[in-house]
């Protein structure tokens, strides 16, 4: 037995490196990799999805990551022996410690999106969000946290319909699922101080007593139809429209109008309604809120309740960005660990926010000093100096060019050695090994 062990650490080899930022994240998830192959196709995956390729199919990433077959990526996704719950607990308890206990924005929103055919898992005829209307797809109930304008994901669930249920499947409406996602965030002991929701979620009563049992503050959207109950004698009535400026998370603003409709008699839940114009109150930039939040709401309202729909927009963008959709399995236990890589790719853009690297510089000393500290990488024409997830996104594609590019040409160099330019190459990719923001999760 001393022997094999033996044989098996002399065979033992250490994962191939690709770029110190990426490295260094996934890292921290190398325990639930007994193969060193698979923890590879995890770091590349990684790689090959924060790259600039449109489509992130598996053929398409394995062509940009320099691996002559796509297969051992479907192997990793389809066969190997690794746990989604393990990742995915892991990389909640890494934005926790980051976080340290500041309040976060919470955003439960669904996403649903076109599926062909009916041989996909949980695929029905259902309402898809990304196209407003019933269409064939399969829909997912997500949660992502706000903080400083900065989102970052945290659980999705997918819904399964009563027509595609597993028979080891239970039914759970969308309500169910949301309701269970604030449960498993709140005992993990994330500080949600705010918890913001779609008019599905607003109008659902168990999903309120949810969000109450648990001394949350909300905004959620409603119908304008929604009912209220009012005891006899009391009527509705409707205050004088007020405007105020809506900030955006990019600092900018923009006139909108706000006023509180209030049924009989002042009560603890207020409800109102927000526009662009009060005089035509154009559908799509109308809401109609309810929210459980005291004072003077006027302003503060209207940005809050306005960050659901910028963050909306944000996740889809990150969506289309990182290639949410863009798998081709049918067997929802692969689809589910695409996405949860998906996830982990995101959270790792958004640890490198400004936002985010800020808690740790917070941390140091004034006498340390960050290893990049020669290098300038913002000099770079094409670097973007905002705050943004986007902006974030941008410049961690900056920093992983320079290795996209040599396994571009590294073909031709066996048919043309240069060692100039081999050295060259080796020199600058070096350098972008010296972006190493703190990872450290101690």
């Amino acid at each position: 037995m001393d022997v094999e062990l033996q044989i098996l650490k002399h065979l033992a080899r250490d994962a191939h490196p690709t770029v110190a930022i990426i490295d260094e994240y996934c890292a921290e998830y190398k325990e639930f990799f007994k193969e060193v192959r698979n923890y590879e196709c995890f770091k590349y995956l990684h790689l090959g999805i924060i790259s600039t390729i449109k489509r992130k199919s598996l053929p398409e990433i394995a062509k940009v990551v320099s691996i002559n077959s796509p297969q051992s990526l479907h192997h990793f996704l389809a066969n190997s022996n690794w746990s989604v719950d393990k990742l995915k607990q892991k990389r909640l308890n890494k934005l926790k410690k980051k976080l340290d206990g500041r309040a976060i924005t919470l955003v439960i929103d669904e996403t649903g999106d076109r599926k062909k055919g009916k041989k996909t898992d949980y695929v029905a005829r259902q309402y898809l969000g990304s196209v407003g209307k019933v269409d064939n797809g399969i829909v997912s109930v997500n949660a992502y946290g706000v903080y400083d304008n900065i989102t970052f994901p945290l659980i999705f669930k997918v819904f399964k319909p009563k027509g595609t249920l597993k028979e080891s499947d239970k039914y759970k409406t969308k309500i169910e699922l949301a309701s269970e996602i604030i449960t498993e965030l709140m005992e993990s002991g994330f500080n949600i101080e705010l918890v913001l929701a779609d008019s599905l979620y607003g109008e659902s009563s168990q999903f309120i007593r949810k969000i109450a049992e648990y001394n949350l503050g909300y905004v959620v959207s409603i119908r304008s139809n929604h009912g209220v109950w009012l005891p006899a004698g009391q009527s509705v009535r409707a205050n004088k429209w007020c405007k105020f400026e809506r900030t955006f998370s990019n600092k900018k603003s923009e006139d909108r109008y706000i006023r509180e409709i209030i049924y009989g008699k002042k009560r603890a839940i207020t409800y109102w309604e927000i526009t662009t114009d009060p005089e035509t109150m154009p559908e799509n930039s109308t809401s109609f809120v309810m929210t459980n939040l005291q004072g003077n709401l006027k302003k503060t309202l209207g940005d809050l309740y306005g960050l659901r729909t910028w963050v909306e927009y944000g996740f889809r963008q990150c969506k289309q960005e990182l290639g949410w959709t863009d798998y081709r399995f049918t067997n929802f236990l692969h689809i589910e660990r695409w996405w949860e890589i998906i996830f982990s790719v995101y959270t790792m853009i958004s640890l490198n926010s400004p936002v985010f690297l800020g808690f740790n510089q917070a941390r140091q000393l004034p006498t340390e000093a960050p290893d990049n500290s020669d290098i300038d990488f913002s000099n770079h024409p094409q670097w973007n100096h905002e705050s943004g997830w986007k902006n974030t996104l941008n410049n961690l594609r900056l920093i992983i060019q320079p290795l996209l590019l040599f396994w571009l040409i590294y073909p031709w160099l066996s048919i043309f050695p240069n060692s100039d330019l081999l050295l060259g190459f080796n020199h600058l990719i070096a350098a972008m090994n010296q972006f190493k923001p703190c990872y450290a999760s101690g």
